[in-house]
């Protein structure tokens, strides 16, 4: 329950920020994915270091540049699920997650190696 309430202060902060006209910067993208990561189920198959049934977020960190680009490549492959990239076991698709969701957890995931955004 902390979880979902954590979630909805980022996610109501990011409104909030929206709405006044002020940017929300990177590292305020990247704590609310965390908070995001944390609530959702990819602890099932995801460790922060360790490799469980996929790899660790670290090790995307380390696979991926930091990019926009690769931010919403993740973020696609969050929502829509992904197989082959890691091995034969596939990645659970999460179509209920929006797309500025899904960014802000590949942002989170990409930050974990110290890289910033390029």
């Amino acid at each position: 329950m902390k979880r979902i309430i954590q979630a909805a202060a980022a996610v109501a902060l990011t409104l909030f920020c929206h709405a006044c006209g002020k940017k929300v910067d990177s590292e305020s993208q990247i704590r609310e994915g965390e908070i995001l990561v944390r609530a959702s189920d990819c602890k099932t198959c995801h460790h922060v270091t360790n490799k469980i049934i996929g790899p660790s977020h670290t090790d995307v960190a380390r696979k991926y540049e930091f990019t926009t680009a690769n931010v919403k490549m993740l973020a696609e492959r969050i929502i829509k699920g992904s197989s082959g990239v890691w091995g034969e076991i596939p990645m659970t698709a999460h179509p209920d997650l929006s797309q500025e969701d899904a960014e802000k957890m590949a942002r989170y995931v990409l930050s974990l190696d110290g890289e910033t955004e390029k």
